[in-house]
């Protein structure tokens, strides 16, 4: 069995990561309600995470048509993170961008790659 380059390696790590905290901000941008609570907010962290969690299996079963997904991929963490920092003074939401910010660039960087 091939094994995955550092750099794919690095980008799943970042893809479960961001999956992680984006799933696990929706109980808490519910509970505090208002803006965080707003369904385009909510919608779009789980489009986040799906999409992370969707890069990292599409990395990890070596599929030809990982670079297609983690574009996308990278466009939705990049959305997320504007998103989340709308929200100044909260430093949940400023972590949640940065594991979103991370993500993007290490699966733009997927993007370009061949399988």
């Amino acid at each position: 069995m091939m094994s995955l380059s550092t750099q794919m390696e690095t980008c799943i790590r970042n893809c479960q990561d961001c999956h992680q905290a984006c799933l696990g901000l929706v109980p808490y941008c519910l509970d505090l309600g208002g803006p965080h609570a707003a369904p385009e907010h909510i919608r779009l962290l789980l489009d986040c995470a799906d999409s992370c969690q969707t890069s990292a299996d599409f990395m990890l079963r070596r599929s030809p048509f990982h670079p297609a997904i983690c574009g996308i991929c990278a466009r939705i963490c990049e959305a997320c993170a504007d998103d989340c920092e709308r929200f100044p003074n909260d430093a949940t939401m400023a972590h949640c961008a940065e594991v979103c910010r991370r993500c993007a660039e290490s699966c733009r960087e997927m993007s370009t790659m061949t399988a």
